[in-house]
Order: C-alpha cells, then structure tokens, then sequence
C-alpha cells in the first residue's frame, strides 16, 4: 500500500541508513554474532554518519530534528537487514528522551556530546532479577548521603550492558514511598563497586550485548541524579509509549520483510514437479499474511503520525507493541514451515529472523502487560 508518512527528505535519510548498513554492519555483523558483541568502531562511524542523538539539540552535537519518522525509518531499515547487534533505537529512542528532557545544562554539556558521537554508548537499567515487568517491585536503593546517594542492587536483561559508558539507573530512594520513591541515577563507566556481570547467552540476537549489572556501594554524586528525586515512576511512564512505538515499528517492518524473502522463495522452490506458490495451500498462507501486515501496517503508521504530531496515546501504543509482535512471531513462524527443512538451517534469513524476533513479545512490556494496560483503559 502507498504510504504518505514520509516526505523526500526521510527518504533520502533511508538511503543514508542503508548505505551505512552495507558499508560498516552486514560485513561484521555473523563476526559481531560469533564475538557476542559489536565493535564500538561501528558506533563511532554511526555518529560520524548522523544516526545517533536525531532528537539531540544541534548544539550538543546532534541532528536538532525531533521527529520520530526519522527515527522510524531508522528502525524500519535495520529490522529489514536483519541487522539486531545494534541497539541505536535504544541509545537514540529511548535513553536519548531522559537525557535531552530530563537533564539540567551541565549534564547536557557534560554527556550528550558523546552521546551523538557514539564515544559514550548507553543504556537504562530498570528489570530486575525479581521484579521483571514489575517496575513497583524494583528493589535497588539509593541512599541520600549528603554530597552523593550510595547505590546497591542488581539489575538483569540490560541490552548494551557490556559496551555501556552511561547506565540510567531506576532505584528506590525513599524505602517507604511506593512507586512514587523512585529516582534516576546515572551511572558512569569507572565507578567503584559498579560490576558487569556475564555477558548473556541468548538465543537470539547474538551480537547484542545483554548483560547483569551489580551496583555495591557504589558512590554516585548528586550531580549525576537525572530529573527531581522520587520522580523516576512518572518520567518511565512518559516515555514507555515511545518505546513500546520503536518496538513495533521494528516488528512491523521484520514481518513484511520475512515475508517478502518467502514470497521469492515459493515461487522458485519446487515440490512435486511444481513452484509451491502452485500450492493452494500455500497461496492461501501467503494471503493471509499479506493481509495482516497490511492491516497491522496501516495502524502502525497511524501511531508514528500521532506521535509526530504528539497526539499518541498510551494504550495505542500498547496495542501496537502487542499487535505488531504477536504478528510478527506468527508470520516468522508460518514462513519458517514454508522454507521447510531448509527453514531450520541459520544460513537461511527466516531462521535467524525466527530467534532474533521472539524476544520482542517480552522486552518493553510483556504482551500480557500491554493486554492488561489496555484492559484497565477500558474499564476502568
């Protein structure tokens, strides 16, 4: 379907992105897979290129653009290469907002440089091992100890938790204050009694660094708290709608990518003297896919021109976080059945897209979170 999202000037920014794609990422990346970790030579060259801080003010160094489609053709294209190493969408869609909005001007100065150049990759540490999806049950604290807040706790799942230099940190800095006891501190590569743990084996997305985090004693001067103490709970809930917009972005793209690769492969693979696009059977699978992307496509859309617009809201974002990666899990799934045995091997894209993408459910809000938000807009 035609889509009028995007002006000439995000078009020409696609072609920026692919470019970058083919020069400095699909080369490295099965290395990137095999080292679990991609080179921060990439980061560098993707702010070399203008890929990271789009939102940051030009003064900082950044593209002084706010505006997500830009951002979405960003995710849309990385998802189509296949290309998960990379979590720009996290360092640019995500951490990105806390620090433009959130931080004062000696922060701005001290990071966002970096930031957009790609010599300070970052990261936000909110999971937990036993909270998950559970922000209210976070446990790590931060004790106000005048000049700076002692900070204990771990943190798990954290993406970029190996390569980050700058760590957000959600953690509990009134004991007794419920969710609204919560503050954001950030955490600087160097600082005594700040450990990485393993880097996680994952079934997919190798060559993305996810890591465990452990925080003992660890002295973090006031300077670095980022926005008003006991603040933490309502700044995540304003920025959540965001991600959860990223995340299906991305979900949306990878599905009718996959589908695409399937669609080529029916026509030229033969069974029983036939294409097996002959096959009713499968003509019928290629349809209903089709027909879902298209569908899902066209709400997803309708969300990123909302929130260009600053219109979106949180429940449609949820339902487009949940929509979009519940489709693109079934479509992985079907196409995989449609590549046959041949669909098993990691040679082929519709493998790797199948362990790459299941994570996308679970990440940013589990799909029966998302269920649950959209059920308390309700009927509440």
């Amino acid at each position: 379907m035609r889509r009028d999202l995007f002006t000439p000037d995000h078009e020409a920014f696609r072609e920026t992105v692919r470019t970058f794609l083919a020069k400095e990422v699909l080369p490295h990346h099965e290395q990137w897979e095999r080292d679990g970790i991609v080179s921060r030579d990439a980061w560098r060259a993707a702010g070399r290129q203008g890929l990271l801080g789009l939102a940051v003010p030009q003064e900082y160094g950044g593209g002084g653009v706010d505006d997500f489609r830009y951002s979405a053709v960003l995710i849309e294209e990385f998802a189509r290469a296949g290309a998960s190493g990379m979590a720009l969408s996290l360092h640019n869609d995500i951490v990105g907002p806390y620090l433009t909005r959130l931080a004062t001007e000696e922060q701005k100065r001290r990071w966002l440089p970096g930031h957009t150049s790609g010599e300070l990759i970052t990261a936000i540490a909110m999971t937990e091992p036993g909270a998950g999806s559970d922000l209210q049950g976070i446990r790590t604290t931060a004790t106000d100890q005048g000049d700076h807040y002692l900070l204990n706790g771990a943190k798990t799942f954290i993406s970029n938790g190996i390569l980050a230099d700058l760590v957000v940190v959600v953690a509990r800095t009134t004991p007794d204050g419920g969710s609204a006891g919560q503050s954001l501190l950030v955490v600087e590569r160097g600082m005594k009694g700040f450990e990485r743990g393993r880097n996680l084996d994952k079934i997919g997305q190798k060559a993305q660094d996810t890591a465990e985090l452990f925080f003992e004693d660890v002295r973090v001067p006031k300077e670095n708290l980022l926005g008003e103490e006991n603040t933490a709970f309502v700044s995540l809930m304003a920025h959540l709608a965001q991600e959860r917009l990223a995340i299906a972005v991305g979900a949306a793209a990878a599905a009718e990518h996959i589908l695409d690769v399937t669609t080529a492969y029916v026509k030229e693979r033969e069974a029983f003297g036939r294409p097996l696009a002959r096959l009713q059977h499968v003509r019928f699978e290629i349809a209903e896919m089709a027909t879902e992307c298209a569908v899902t496509r066209s709400f997803v859309d309708r969300c990123i021109a909302d929130h260009t617009d600053r219109h979106l809201h949180a429940t449609h974002a949820a339902m487009a976080k949940w929509w979009a990666t519940e489709l693109h899990k079934r479509v992985v799934d079907r196409c995989l059945q449609l590549h046959g045995g041949y669909g098993y091997m990691t040679e082929y894209r519709v493998a790797r897209a199948f362990l790459d993408g299941r994570i996308q459910t679970i990440y940013g809000g589990t799909t029966e979170i998302m269920k649950e938000i959209i059920g308390r807009s309700l009927l509440a």
